[in-house]
């Protein structure tokens, strides 16, 4: 069974065709022009989709075409919600359009959620029955799958779990509300933090770290404390608190084998992970005698949204 997987990200489409071991048989890309209309974009992407196929003579053995998109939309109309970084696709009708131009059913996911699959199924979460993912990049994403099925919620708009309140009128959100955990635990948030403490402490190496990365990213503040800066370690301290607690939550509501964790944060691996594991341990895991909830990285990379979205077939 081959079904193509797609992926829309801000700055390009990535796509592939994938057979139903989660094996990547081709690739393909295009750029993506976020102040496009979606019309003229899709419509871009579904010729790049039919001669990719054509050219590799997969026109009669393709079951459907799986996208993920970042943000919220109707999965029984096809409609699409709400997309806060491609301002003019709200409204538009994605699943109708593309199926009329491909030929091929259609299926859509939340860009998060197809990741969460893409690594319950093909990778690190493969073993387990009850798998959560949290992406920590520009925001906080996550997905639930359970018995290997992705978990979304009335019209697909569940799982939003960036937006659980883990502090009472604390900090604004992106969202508009003030609190979430997306507001702390993001690599938005880390950032935010790092600046901050740069300009309480003008001595520290953070600054000398940013000069050499060229800015401030999520190894900022973790590449300083290793030379033994104390504004940095109070930065990521405070840093593994938050998302540890928002773990811990997680761990209560839904009980999961095991927390997977990608994005550019996650990216800074068991330096990050084994100080989040001791915390969740030190912390039961929510309650006591809870069992073990296992942390590990995503292991997929920038395959994990292609492959999920392509086996929403399998």
């Amino acid at each position: 069974m081959i079904a193509v997987g797609i992926d829309v990200g801000g700055t390009s489409i990535k796509g592939a065709t994938i057979k139903n071991d989660g094996t990547i048989l081709h690739r393909f890309s295009m750029p993506m022009d976020k102040y496009k209309k979606p019309e003229e974009t899709i419509g871009e992407l579904c010729e790049l989709v039919n001669k990719t196929l054509k050219e590799n003579k997969y026109d009669d053995k393709v079951v459907g075409i799986g996208i993920g998109i970042p943000g919220t939309f109707n999965n029984e109309t096809g409609v699409i919600v709400s997309c806060p970084n491609l301002p003019t696709w709200a409204g538009f009708n994605l699943k109708e359009f593309m199926e009329n131009k491909c030929h091929l059913y259609v299926k859509m996911v939340n860009d998060a959620d197809a990741a969460a699959i893409a690594e319950a199924k093909f990778g690190v979460g493969k073993k387990y029955n009850y798998v959560l993912m949290i992406t920590l990049g520009t925001g906080v994403g996550g997905g639930i799958v359970i018995n290997k099925n992705l978990y979304n919620g009335n019209l697909g708009m569940g799982a939003e779990l960036g937006h659980m309140v883990i502090e009472l009128d604390g900090k604004e959100c992106g969202c508009g509300r003030k609190g979430c955990f997306e507001a702390y635990a993001s690599a938005t948030a880390l950032n935010r933090e790092t600046k901050e403490a740069m300009d309480k402490n003008p001595n520290s190496l953070l600054h000398e770290i940013v000069h050499e990365l060229g800015g401030i990213d999520a190894r900022v503040p973790f590449l300083a404390e290793k030379r033994g800066d104390e504004a940095a370690k109070e930065v990521v301290n405070n840093y593994v608190k938050y998302l540890s607690e928002g773990l811990l939550n997680y761990c209560n509501i839904f009980r999961p084998n095991i927390i997977v964790l990608s994005g550019g944060v996650a990216n800074e691996g068991d330096n990050l992970l084994n100080r989040v594991r001791t915390y969740m341990k030190l912390h039961n895991y929510g309650m006591r005698k809870a069992p073990e909830v296992i942390i590990e990285q995503a292991t997929l990379g920038y395959d994990a949204g292609k492959i999920g979205a392509a086996a929403l077939y399998f």
